[in-house]
């Protein structure tokens, strides 16, 4: 089920950013939780396939992904050879696709929630991070994916790992049905999915309400909420870390968005 905390003060912020259990087996700190930042709380767990094609989603996603292959193969001949790699380097460009955005990075996700393109709206409405645990999302899945991750001592996915059980759309689809979907890390094509520490979730088609999806087959699921009245003391504590458009993105429109911010009044 999803746990919903709310964030009302600035100290609710710290243990958010310090969640790592310490791994006797390492020695070390480590956390396997991703977590994904909305401006809205009213927003929906949604791919931008989805929000794009609505119901013919399936029907229309190959022929996306063909096109965009067509196209798009002379700024990376790879996508070729995989239609994970044609998702991953098509969302990074804004092609709708089942990928659902991640962060390993807390501070990233709190950056997407406590941004608005109209700062404006940033004292009217609550926003949020979802948080969710790729061990336990990746115990769902069927044997051979599992087998996979335990021979390559792993807990992620990688394109080429996925390549080796399926390249096709369909066979995940069956495969994954409405029970279970890979969580993966993408390949560092462009210095924007480094900074801001990517991960994919690939949703299977079967899987229409994605929140519901979490409710249902998972426990350590987390929607944080964060109230309106913090988001310019949360805006202005990650600015001050250096975590920002001048740095999530690169070159001068990052940088324009940064100082549009710094020195607007509220």
């Amino acid at each position: 089920m999803v746990k919903e905390v709310i964030i009302d003060s600035i100290d609710d912020v710290l243990p958010l950013i310090t969640e790592q259990e310490y791994r006797e087996d390492l020695g070390r700190n480590r956390s396997l939780y991703v977590y994904r930042g909305m401006p809205n709380v009213d927003f929906q767990l949604q791919t931008s396939l989805y929000r794009n094609c609505k119901n013919n989603k399936k029907e229309l996603e190959p022929c996306i992904l063909m096109n965009f292959t067509k196209y798009g193969v002379l700024e990376d001949p790879a996508i070729e050879r995989s239609v994970w790699r044609q998702m991953i380097l098509g969302q990074h460009h804004g092609l709708p696709t089942r990928l659902l955005d991640w962060s390993h990075s807390p501070l990233i996700a709190l950056h997407f929630a406590t941004t608005e393109r109209d700062l404006n709206k940033m004292n009217t409405r609550d926003c949020m991070i979802w948080r969710i645990d790729i061990k336990e999302m990746h115990s769902l899945l069927p044997k051979a994916y599992q087998d996979k991750l335990n021979s390559k001592q792993t807990s992620v996915f990688t394109v080429d790992m996925l390549n080796e059980i399926t390249g096709s759309l369909s066979q995940y689809d069956s495969d994954m049905s409405d029970k279970s979907m890979v969580v993966i890390e993408p390949p560092s094509i462009d210095p924007r999915i480094v900074n801001q520490y990517s991960f994919f979730s690939i949703v299977p088609d079967a899987v229409n309400d994605i929140e519901g999806f979490l409710d249902a087959n998972t426990n350590n699921t987390v929607k944080y909420v964060i109230k309106k009245e913090l988001r310019w003391r949360v805006r202005d504590m990650l600015d001050q870390q250096n975590i920002s458009e001048r740095i999530l993105y690169q070159g001068l429109d990052g940088l324009s968005l940064w100082l549009g911010r710094h020195y607007f009044v509220v």
